[in-house]
């Protein structure tokens, strides 16, 4: 399955570039993209587990930018 979700308050391309590279990471995950310039998260994952990997993939944005959050609708 294969999302796309705003970011709030990702203010640094450096720890964007730190995010993807820590949410490809994740077990479960395809492929992620992190976009500065347009402020979006592009999540593709494991249908069955998607919610959970989502969840992993907020405490890492957390982790890395502690004021970034991702807005899931």
């Amino acid at each position: 399955m294969k999302k796309r979700f705003k970011l709030q308050d990702l203010d640094c391309a450096n720890c964007a570039a730190k995010m993807e590279e820590a949410i490809k990471r994740l077990d479960g995950v395809n492929d992620a993209s992190v976009s500065f310039m347009a402020q979006k998260l592009t999540l593709d994952a494991d249908d069955d587990r998607f919610d959970e990997i989502l969840q992993e993939a907020v405490k890492v944005c957390r982790r890395v930018e502690p004021d970034c959050t991702i807005l899931v609708k």
